[in-house]
């Protein structure tokens, strides 16, 4: 989980390919009213996420139905999207924030020709993150760090009942 530049989908890939598991891009499941509005520098609401996310919570519980695991890169900005999400799944899910400074950030969004977020919408995304509070299955990685050394600390992370169910 994270802003728009904060590395999610190249680190849920690495994840998934280390766990042998199904990769979704949660960029994917954004109706094309979305990716309009965000292409035309618009900030969803609520109303705009809540079926998005709905269709990711789905498509995450069909992977897990059908492998045992699951790996999605998903905003998931705030704790009722993370908690949606997570009741859409119906499965135990775990959250990874990569987070960085807003000017690498920039400098990402500013190296990514042809997505439809813009640059932007980047304030607007970090005014609406919450991060994750110590009662959430979560926790928060510096995403400035390398992807491979990031994919290597949440394996470490990952509760061992996580990686037993596999």
């Amino acid at each position: 989980m994270g802003v728009s530049g904060s590395g999610k989908s190249t680190l849920g890939a690495l994840l998934a390919a280390r766990l042998d598991a199904t990769f979704l891009e949660g960029d994917s499941f954004h109706s094309e009213a979305n990716v309009a509005k965000m292409r035309g520098g618009i900030p969803l609401t609520d109303e705009d996420r809540w079926p998005w996310l709905d269709r990711l919570g789905g498509a995450m519980a069909e992977g897990v139905a059908r492998d045992g695991l699951v790996v999605a890169a998903c905003s998931a900005l705030r704790r009722g999207y993370r908690e949606r999400l997570a009741a859409a799944t119906g499965t135990p899910i775990v959250f990874v924030l990569l987070d960085t400074a807003q000017t690498e950030l920039a400098r990402r969004l500013g190296n990514r020709p042809g997505h439809y977020m813009p640059a932007s919408l980047l304030d607007s995304q970090l005014r609406t993150l919450e991060r994750p509070s110590g009662d959430e299955p979560a926790v928060i990685f510096d995403s400035s760090e390398a992807p491979e050394a990031l994919c290597d600390k949440v394996l470490e992370w990952l509760p061992r009942r996580m990686m037993e169910t596999r």
